[in-house]
C-alpha cells in the first residue's frame, strides 16, 4: 500500500511546506501602482505591490492574482490580462513558514478604478519604475528593479 503524501509523511522525510503567493503590479505606461503597508505587522511603512496575497486552497495562482486585485484594489482583472514576470523562490531562516514561492504578474488592463479596499494600507500611489519610493519591500524591490533594467529572469532565487 502506498502512503498518502501528508504533513506527517513530509515531516518524517525532512520535507517542508512551500507557501505560494501571487503579486500583481498594475502598470500604466512606465508607472506601477504601489500601496504603503500599514497595520499588518509585516513590512509596515514599506511600499508594496498594489495587490498581493496567498494562493487559497483550490484556486490557481491566476485566480488568486485576480481575487487579490478585487479584494485589495476593487478592480476586476481577467486572468488572461496577467503578464507573467517571474517566480521568486525565497527562503529565510529555514523555518517552514519561510519557504516561499511568489508568482509576480504585471497587468495593464482591468475594469474599475483602483482604490484601497482594506485596512492593510495607508496610501495608494503611481510611481515611475525609474523613481520608486523608499523603502519598498525588499523581495518586491528586486523584481521592480530588474523589470526596470530589463534583466528579469523566469526564476529568481532569493536568500540561498
Amino acid at each position: 500500500m502506498t502512503e498518502r503524501y501528508s504533513e506527517a509523511y513530509a515531516a518524517r522525510h525532512g520535507r517542508f511546506a512551500v507557501i505560494p503567493a501571487a503579486y500583481v503590479f498594475l502598470r500604466r505606461g512606465d508607472e506601477v501602482l504601489l500601496q504603503l503597508r500599514a497595520g499588518t505587522g509585516y513590512y509596515d511603512g514599506h511600499w508594496a505591490a498594489g495587490a498581493a496575497g496567498h494562493v487559497e486552497r483550490g484556486e490557481t495562482v491566476l485566480q488568486a492574482a485576480s481575487r487579490e486585485a478585487l479584494e485589495e484594489l476593487g478592480v476586476v482583472i481577467d486572468p488572461s490580462a496577467l503578464v507573467f514576470l517571474t517566480v521568486e523562490h525565497r527562503t529565510g531562516d529555514g523555518a517552514a513558514i519561510d519557504e516561499r514561492v511568489d508568482f509576480f504578474f504585471a497587468c495593464d488592463r482591468w475594469n474599475g478604478e483602483p482604490s484601497l479596499q482594506e485596512d492593510k494600507a495607508a496610501e495608494l500611489q503611481w510611481f515611475p519604475l525609474g523613481g520608486l519610493p523608499d523603502p519598498v519591500v525588499p523581495h518586491e524591490r528586486l523584481v521592480l528593479d530588474r523589470l526596470r533594467d530589463g534583466g528579469l529572469d523566469p526564476v529568481t532565487p532569493v536568500g540561498f
